[in-house]
């Protein structure tokens, strides 16, 4: 992985994705478009997460997987109230998120779950299947904040 924050990752990756989706989407339909691109994503994603855990000394874990969330926070990219943070829970809000922002403001609104938020529970498949995602809404689907619930299963 690069040393970007990955919001500026996510920007170089729109700016790649949006001409091509829009090909697709004028040729398929949006929603076929979608359905395509959301599949590639995750399989990205799951890929990603293999990855970094593989980087991992001690072998991924929750402890490692909080440490990465940092990378994710970069430069400002989210703005996150921890509710609880421990070895087999991981607890937060976002309130503010500068990826919603981004793909707004570069017309991707509308696909911007699917370049960001559909990543987030395939990555924890590929970094760890332990470590599972529970999330009720998200800023990008038009709440006020994303509530995030990571648990580790034994």
């Amino acid at each position: 992985m690069t040393d970007l924050p990955i919001l500026e990752v996510r920007r170089i990756e729109a700016n790649i994705i949006k001409p091509i989706y829009e090909e697709m989407a004028e040729r398929l339909g949006k929603e076929q478009a979608q359905v395509i691109l959301g599949g590639a994503i995750e399989k990205a994603a799951i890929d990603q997460g293999k990855s970094l855990a593989d980087g991992e000394e001690q072998g991924p874990s929750l402890r490692a997987f909080i440490s990465l969330f940092e990378r994710w926070k970069m430069g400002g990219a989210l703005e996150v109230d921890v509710l609880h943070e421990a070895d087999d829970q991981f607890d937060f809000n976002i309130t503010r998120c500068r990826y919603a922002e981004m793909y707004k403001d570069m017309g991707m609104g509308e696909i911007g779950h699917l370049l960001s938020c559909g990543r987030d529970g395939s990555f924890c498949t590929g970094y760890d299947p332990r470590i599972e995602l529970e999330r009720g809404q998200t800023i990008m689907g038009g709440a006020t904040h994303c509530d995030f619930r990571y648990k580790f299963k034994e």
